[in-house]
């Protein structure tokens, strides 16, 4: 065998601007990586976020020495290996590792003809439904786009703040949605106290947790949250990968783990059982990824507790199918297909 790896850069335009505390987004660069036995193919992807130093130019800039990794070693069952040398050969860029890590996983999972989940030994019903986001906007627009999503089906929904004006946002989102469960999102932009104060009136919109409402480094004023918030907690830049989990196990109630922030498939099962240890909830989210990347992020979905895999769902058009999300639902039944699920578009 000789495995034979390549990767391609894409440009990829949203349906609509995407906003949230830290400024707006109306394109995203990807990276898409292929393993190939020369009989299968496996595919991955790498969505950099510069808030965590990746680009799409660091990632292709340190690719071609992880590639040669998974070359030298050739053999796409060694996972354990494999992940163990990228992180050795590239400490940082977990973006980047984590688009070879999806590429063997896929072509492993493809020379077995089975669903990765299924190779996990993971049952495809306890997949939980994923949020899709309400990102920021004026608050008329804030509120069509949720009523919108409602409309479409989805039943959960991820509000983004970190304005003067949150609490008026939240008011006509719930007006829109009454049904729909809520959760908030302040990329941490609020002090310790403003979010304190403003569990207190997220707790009568019925909004099910605020995720991330101080800047990640102040793990005391996350606590000071955590101990008086009126609703539950989440953390998320707070927490990269699994070695972060124990710093914030007794300051929240759930952490938000990503593949593009642990550096890997077992990088972020190994986080999901830290955290699992530790008492906590777990919620797999994304950046703004292609399919090549989310429909990796889906295969874990049984072991969740909440998903915010809607990275896909924001794309004007992306070039990979994946995992179905019908209305929300991680359908991992209803591939048909080896691996991740993900395969390039006609």
């Amino acid at each position: 065998m000789s495995l034979r790896t390549e990767f391609e850069r894409l440009e990829l335009s949203l349906e609509r601007p995407f906003e949230i505390a830290r400024g707006e987004t109306t394109a995203v660069e990807n990276v898409v990586v292929r393993v190939s036995d020369g009989d299968h193919e496996g595919v991955g992807a790498a969505a950099p976020s510069a808030h965590y130093g990746e680009t799409a130019d660091t990632v292709a800039a340190v690719l071609p020495s992880l590639l040669s990794v998974v070359e030298s070693v050739d053999d796409p069952h060694a996972l354990g290996e494999i992940e163990r040398r990228l992180r050795e050969t590239v400490e940082r860029n977990p973006a980047a590792r984590t688009a070879v890590s999806i590429a063997v996983h896929d072509l492993v999972a493809e020379r077995l003809d089975r669903p990765l989940y299924r190779l996990w030994g993971l049952s495809p019903e306890r997949a939980p439904v994923t949020s899709y986001t309400v990102g920021l906007a004026d608050t008329e627009t804030m509120r069509e786009k949720a009523a919108a999503a409602v409309e479409t089906g989805y039943g959960v929904l991820k509000v983004k703040l970190g304005t003067d004006r949150d609490r008026e946002i939240v008011e006509a989102v719930r007006t829109a949605a009454p049904d729909a469960r809520i959760r908030v999102d302040a990329n941490e932009a609020w002090t310790p106290r403003e979010a304190v104060t403003a569990s207190d009136w997220l707790a009568g919109f019925d909004v099910e947790f605020l995720e991330q409402p101080v800047p990640a480094a102040d793990r005391e004023g996350l606590q000071f949250v955590y101990e008086r918030s009126a609703v539950p907690v989440a953390a998320d830049e707070s927490v990269i990968d699994a070695t972060d989990v124990p710093s914030v196990a007794d300051r929240c109630d759930v952490v938000n783990l990503k593949l593009m922030k642990c550096g890997g498939l077992r990088a972020a099962k190994r986080a999901i059982h830290v955290a699992r240890a530790h008492g906590l909830e777990v919620m797999l989210g994304c950046m703004i990824e292609t399919n090549a990347a989310i429909a990796a992020g889906c295969q874990l979905a049984p072991l969740l507790d909440y998903a915010d895999l809607d990275g896909s769902l924001l794309l004007a058009d992306d070039p990979f199918d994946g995992v179905p999300l019908p209305e929300g639902r991680i359908d991992l039944a209803a591939v048909d297909r080896a691996g991740t699920g993900a395969v390039r578009r006609e």
